[in-house]
């Protein structure tokens, strides 16, 4: 079996001092699969309704451009509000901390022996991360409140959301835009491809296996976009 990492004492301190590898995986399925799913809604509305492939292409190109910026404006405000609720958070502790130590105290040490330490080990823990005042924060911001140790990025996940969208969402235009026979056929096999392909790669980061995750994906979009046919055909003369 193939080792994801190395275990030597030279690769494991260039892994650990390379610092915490964030990503923003959720970031890009979220805005990949709403890209397909939105972009595609147009399409099959407009040919389930009859209209022409040149409004298709219009609400098409409409879409992929203020949908992708107003997800990716959403997200961004999201992950800033949790990165503001953070540092209030810390704020609060380090106030707590200068204002209240041994109470603080006694919550880091409760925090260590709910962690499995116990006796001189957890006294002379408790003692070393108290006098590292931001290890000790950081602590109190994974055991007490349920935080991610690191700072989201908002404008790393908006950039993230906003360039999935675009990816996506433009797959089912390019037969339309590109003027192809069978345009709506061809647009629902590609967009169906690209529900299957999000879901494979994201099992890269999942225990499931790669036609699992594919499949999973492809049927939530290919729900979503039986529908979207289905209220344009309402409207088709």
């Amino acid at each position: 079996m193939t080792q994801e990492h190395g275990h030597t004492r030279t690769e494991i301190a260039a892994r650990l001092s390379a610092g915490p590898q964030n990503s923003n995986l959720k970031d890009m399925i979220y805005g990949g699969i709403d890209g397909a799913v939105t972009t595609f809604a147009i399409v099959a509305g407009v040919e389930g309704a009859g209209l022409p492939h040149t409004i298709i292409v219009a609400l098409g190109l409409a879409n992929i451009l203020a949908d992708g910026f107003s997800m990716a404006a959403s997200n961004y405000s999201g992950t800033k509000a949790e990165l503001d609720d953070r540092k209030r958070i810390i704020q609060i502790e380090e106030r707590h901390i200068t204002d209240h130590p041994e109470g603080e105290r006694e919550e880091l040490r409760q925090i260590l022996e709910m962690r499995g330490l116990s006796g001189a080990v957890l006294e002379d823990a408790t003692h070393a991360i108290a006098m590292r005042r931001d290890k000790w924060i950081g602590i109190m911001l994974t055991d007490e409140y349920g935080l991610t140790r690191d700072d989201p990025a908002p404008l790393r996940a908006a950039i993230a959301t906003f360039i999935a969208f675009l990816i996506a969402g433009a797959v089912p235009l390019f037969p339309f835009v590109l003027g192809l026979e069978n345009a709506f056929a061809i647009a629902v096999f590609a967009t169906l491809l690209t529900f299957f392909m999000i879901g494979a790669g994201k099992s890269r980061w999942s225990l499931a296996k790669w036609w699992r995750s594919g499949t999973e994906t492809l049927l939530i979009g290919g729900v979503a976009a039986l529908l979207a046919y289905g209220v344009g055909g309402l409207f088709h003369p």
